[in-house]
Parts: C-alpha cells; structure tokens; sequence
C-alpha cells in the first residue's frame, strides 16, 4: 500500500482524467467526489473508478468536453442535461440551482438527463445540509438486478440518499444503494483477487457465488429481497420516464470500457424546513429523535463513521492499493 495525502491523491486523479480528455471543470470536480469518497472509507467509489472514467473518456462514452446546461425550467422544477459528459458537473449545477430555488419557493426539484456514473449519492447532498435544506437524492444505473422471480438484469442498483441538516452538528447522511451492497464493492474484490461473502450476488445462472468476476457477470442481491427490487423499480421509473433518460436495461454496463453512453438520470428533491413546520420546529424536533437514538450503547448516527475517516484521512492522509496508484499514474502520463 502507498500512503498519499489527499492533496497527491487529487493531483493524480485530476492530471489523469485531463489526460483521457475532461475538460478542466469536469476533471477538478470528479477527481474531488472521487477523493472525498476515500478519504471517507468508500474505495468502491474513489478512485478506482479514475480507469474506468478514462477509459470512457477516451472510447467516446463519455464526453470530456460536455458544459451542463438547463434544458428546460417551470417554476422551481428543472431540467439539467449532462450532454453526456461524466455527472459530477450536472449534478453540481442541479444542486446549485436546487439551493437556490428552495430558498426562494420552499421546495425545488431538479433532475439530470443524458448522464453517467454519479457516484456516493450522499456527496451532492452535503451541500444542501450546508445551506439548512432537506435534501434527497436517487439516480438510476444499468442494469444489475433481475425484476422478482426472473434471472435476467433489468434494473440497476439504484441508489438513494437524504441529507438532514443539524444545528450545529454535522448533518444526517444516509445513503444506500438497493442491492444488498454496491456493485463497486464486487469491483475491488475482484480487482485485489479475494473473494466476496455469499448472499452478496447470484452467478449467470441465478446461483448464489463468492467469485466477484462471477457476480459481475451475473446479478446483484436486492436489499430487503422484493421490497428492493420494487424500490429499484420505482426509481428506475421515476428517473427514466421523467428526465428521458435510459431505463437500466437499456444503458450499456459502466464496467465495460466500450460502449455507448449510458445515458442515465439523476434526480434531488429540497426542502426548506422554513415553508413548513418552521426552523425552529425542525431543528428541535430531530435533535429529540437524535438524543433518544443516542441514549443506547452501539447506535450510530448515519454519516457520522463517513465524515470521521475523512476528518482523520485529511489530516493524516490515506492508502492506496500500490496497483491502482501506478494505474492511474500512468493514465496520468499519457497525452
């Protein structure tokens, strides 16, 4: 293991997706949600997804020179297209928007079309937390998980997050995707050769496996068994039909180097808890929720564990697998 700070980490993340052809807007922001996502402890959506990323840069699935623009705006809903670029521009547009709108009406809904990979759900939403906003998040993926009862991949793991601000307390961040762990966690097993637990994913013949490369090539467990599955349906036909977008089964794998362009959404919902119960009521009342979570031995607050190791690995720095740091300083390297 190499151990960097963060600050090399991005360097190397950015000068290799500049490399592959994102303009600099696109790379600086990627290469940013990328870090924070290990300094946080979240490797399957750090920067191992730097090669990937580059690889559609460079094969055209994805465009280095996008600009996010607004498609389309009525009242404090909007429309954003990522032109197909890599999502971490879109969604930072959305979010912008999304605060301002928020403030302005109470509420805002704001989605993405013509997108790709978005990352932790949860990393858009800090700041929404920030700015005192209620704020959810989902996006749709390709496809991973079979519909109940069949063994063929139809929907993508769909990820969801909320961000629940706190007065002078970090906020509370949950975040999850809908099969029973992400996707990118059969990724770096499969990249550093170790197995993964049964229960985690089903080989192509709809048999439970340990082999990751097994489970890449077959399908995802859903969370929760039928529930997760409806869930995964839900948001796949929230954010296809509403933003245009592809239906899970319809976008290409982002695992595959070539391709199309996968042509996902993303979509965030924000709430100003001052058109509603007030600020005041708000933030009392989840801190009695807070207090009585905290009042038992071994509870959690979500989030919590996240910005902890990002706090420490920002001061003290972080490791990285000797493999993946030669990979991406050659990306690096390339012209």
């Amino acid at each position: 293991m190499a151990h960097l700070s963060h600050s090399e980490l991005f360097d190397i993340a950015h000068r290799a997706l500049a490399a592959a052809g994102a303009n600099d807007t696109m790379a600086r922001l990627t290469a940013t949600a990328l870090v924070e996502a290990d300094l946080q402890g979240l490797a399957s959506h750090g920067v191992t997804r730097v090669p990937a990323y580059a690889a559609h840069l460079r094969n055209g699935r994805a465009d280095g020179t996008a600009e996010p623009s607004v498609l389309r705006r009525q009242g404090s809903v909007v429309l954003v297209d990522a032109h197909a670029g890599l999502a971490y521009p879109a969604c930072r547009l959305a979010v912008d928007e999304g605060i301002a709108l928020a403030r302005q009406h109470g509420v805002a809904f704001v989605a993405v079309a013509n997108s790709h990979h978005f990352g932790a759900a949860a990393y858009h939403l800090r700041p929404v937390a920030e700015a005192g906003l209620v704020g959810l998040a989902l996006g749709n993926s390709p496809a991973a998980m079979p519909a109940w009862g069949g063994k063929r991949p139809l929907f993508g793991t769909n990820p969801i997050a909320a961000a629940f601000p706190r007065a002078g307390h970090d906020p509370l961040l949950i975040d999850l995707s809908l099969s029973t762990v992400a996707r990118g966690k059969l990724v770096v097993a499969a990249r550093e050769g170790r197995s993964i637990p049964l229960g985690w994913a089903l080989d192509a013949d709809g048999q439970p496996t340990t082999d990751p490369r097994a489970g890449l090539a077959g399908t995802m467990v859903p969370a929760g068994g039928v529930k997760g599955t409806m869930l995964a349906l839900v948001i796949d036909l929230l954010v296809a039909t509403l933003t245009g977008s592809h239906f899970g089964f319809e976008a290409d794998s982002l695992l595959d180097d070539e391709g199309r362009p996968p042509r996902v959404g993303q979509l965030f919902l924000f709430i100003d808890p001052a058109a509603l119960a007030g600020r005041d009521t708000y933030f009392t009342r989840i801190e009695s929720l807070v207090e009585v979570m905290l009042e038992e031995d071994g509870v959690r607050l979500p989030g919590a564990q996240r910005l902890t190791r990002q706090r420490e690995a920002e001061r003290d720095g972080l490791d990285i697998p000797d493999a993946l740091l030669e990979r991406l300083r050659s990306l690096a390297a390339q012209v």
